[in-house]
């Protein structure tokens, strides 16, 4: 299953979570809504328009331990997909559309937003490929499930 990213942008992007496990930009869940981890991401990922082609990958040479991918719960930040897409300047807002609706959320809501794509060491099958969630954490316990197009409007 993948989503899209689609409408007022430059490049249409279409996202694989599936194979996000290996990719260093993931953040343990339990840890997603600490101030630190996300500034330390957002720092070590932005003004590296190279990573934006090619995810950094000599960190990913190393072993993983397989319990913790295993049996932990894992987020990836949206913000360098949304880089990638090169939104337009005049964009006004994001329609998230799920299989049962579409919700209208904020430019600033996307820019901040995880991609919930691992449950316990298991990729999400029911109602996903991902779950959306809200930066600060608001929809933790009700995200956005079923996600299949992000529309740039």
């Amino acid at each position: 299953m993948i989503i899209q990213i689609k409408g007022n942008v430059k490049y249409p992007i279409t996202l694989d979570p599936s194979v996000w496990i290996f990719d260093d930009r993931k953040i343990l869940l339990e840890d997603a809504f600490k101030d630190k981890v996300i500034e330390k991401n957002e720092e070590e990922f932005s003004g590296q328009d190279s990573n934006r082609v090619k995810p950094q990958v000599h960190n990913s040479i190393k072993k993983y331990n397989k319990d913790e991918l295993l049996h932990r719960s894992y987020v990836m930040p949206i913000y360098d997909f949304i880089g990638n897409a090169e939104i337009n300047e005049e964009t006004e807002s994001v329609q998230l559309e799920t299989s049962e609706e579409v919700i209208d959320i904020t430019i600033d809501q996307l820019n901040s937003g995880l991609l919930l794509f691992s449950i316990e060491g298991k990729q999400i099958k029911e109602n996903g490929p991902a779950y959306f969630l809200f930066g600060d954490g608001s929809n933790q316990e009700a995200p956005i499930k079923g996600l299949k197009v992000i529309h740039i409007l």
